[in-house]
């Protein structure tokens, strides 16, 4: 019995020396698997909404999604984030979907405390983009979208045509994909070049089209070439000018 005995107190005792002999591993092992973050090294800006890290790996920034390549802010976005975090550590918080459809890592990114996609929509190279649902950062997004606005930011830009005043939406029903909208004007309005998007890459280009005075033009997914435009967990509606420039926006 004093054997076994011995023997126990003897495995415990090893033991212990073992787990405080590599406690600094065991608690950055624990940390590792606790933590939802990584940090890594920026080393190629693929677009505004897109980078890689470490040399092979691709990020997919959440919450924003930025102009495509030929549109207006393109290369300034993409420049933003050269400027800001291109060859620097940074910090990656995943959401509740770590990877898009196309295999991308989807994370924010933060260097010290400044999340670079929240300051992408603040500075007005990206609009905001859940396409997943509202998680803990929406309404910062929001709140920044809504503070671009206010200061007429690049993509925030309010269109001086004159029919951006007449042109309104009076329908907007995503359940049955339809938005309508109605010239209150007591004059014709040319719609040519203006588009309406969603907060992702669906848009609807008007081309040669006139608004006639207190009329309305109705769009359905099939004008956008989709099975649906409007997500359910979502989103909103941009309308723009031949310039790129915003007419009206809203969200649901």
């Amino acid at each position: 019995m004093d054997s076994r005995k011995n023997q126990i107190t003897l495995l415990t005792t090893l033991i212990l020396i073992f787990l405080t002999l590599n406690y600094s591993y065991f608690d950055k092992t624990l940390e590792e698997i606790l933590s939802t973050d990584k940090f890594v090294t920026v080393t190629r800006i693929v677009d505004g909404d897109t980078v890689v890290v470490d040399g092979n790996t691709t990020i997919r920034l959440l919450g924003i999604n930025c102009p495509e390549r030929g549109e207006k802010y393109y290369d300034e976005a993409k420049i933003f984030l050269n400027e800001s975090i291109l060859n620097k550590n940074v910090r990656l918080e995943f959401g509740k979907d770590k990877y898009d459809r196309y295999d991308r890592v989807l994370a924010y990114v933060f260097i010290g405390s400044e999340n670079i996609n929240l300051e992408l929509v603040r500075n007005g190279f990206a609009n905001y983009y859940f396409p997943s649902g509202e998680d803990k950062y929406f309404l910062l997004f929001e709140n920044a979208w809504r503070e671009c606005l206010e200061n007429e930011i690049n993509l925030c830009e309010k269109s001086n045509e004159k029919c951006a005043e007449c042109v309104k939406l009076t329908e907007f029903d995503y359940k049955k994909d339809k938005v309508v909208f109605y010239n209150k004007c007591a004059f014709a309005c040319d719609l040519n070049g203006w588009k309406v998007k969603d907060e992702g890459r669906k848009d609807f280009l008007f081309e040669k089209f006139v608004l006639e005075s207190f009329s309305k033009v109705e769009l359905t997914n099939e004008n956008f070439s989709e099975e649906y435009v409007w997500t359910d967990t979502g989103d909103t509606l941009f309308l723009r000018d031949d310039e790129g420039k915003l007419v009206l926006w809203e969200g649901y």
